[in-house]
């Protein structure tokens, strides 16, 4: 199994294939708008516009779940995005990350962390780094800016 055997949904409510991003290097991240995180979209923008080119995506999903700092619709969040931070990059319907309603993407990309030190997400901004082939390769916490793995990213991008 891996990333690309998941369908989610898009802003819209329309099933996506995540195998349509097959090849390709993926952040997957939980956001938030109304988070002590939410600055990182400057950050995460900036890694998308410097990789983007060479196969790299991130694909933004809202979550409401941690003390509701993810209010309105996903049209209103899409807006403040790319508003506010001008982000370009791919953002789907709000979901829950952990709990009984967490969407399925999200509980397999926490039992794929190695340490298992941290396998339910913990809070908005928890991002998971994805090779070409499908495979969780890195997580990275919520405190973790993307200035921080951008070389991470960098050696997934260039390793094909």
């Amino acid at each position: 199994m891996s990333v690309y055997d998941f369908v989610v949904k898009d802003q819209k409510g329309n099933d996506f294939q995540l195998s349509n991003f097959k090849g390709k290097v993926l952040l997957i991240v939980n956001t938030a708008t109304g988070c002590g995180f939410t600055p990182q979209y400057d950050g995460l923008e900036k890694l998308y516009e410097t990789y983007r080119n060479q196969g790299f995506e991130i694909l933004d999903f809202p979550c409401n779940q941690f003390f509701r700092q993810a209010p309105g619709t996903d049209e209103e969040i899409n807006q403040f995005c790319s508003i506010k931070f001008n982000t370009q990059f791919p953002r789907f319907k709000k979901i829950e990350v952990k709990g009984d309603k967490a969407e399925p993407l999200f509980t397999y990309l926490c039992s794929q962390n190695e340490q298992k030190k941290y396998k339910a997400v913990k809070w908005n901004f928890t991002k998971f780094l994805v090779d070409r082939e499908g495979n969780v390769i890195a997580r990275f916490e919520p405190k973790d800016k993307p200035e921080a793995f951008e070389a991470a990213v960098r050696a997934a991008v260039e390793n094909k």
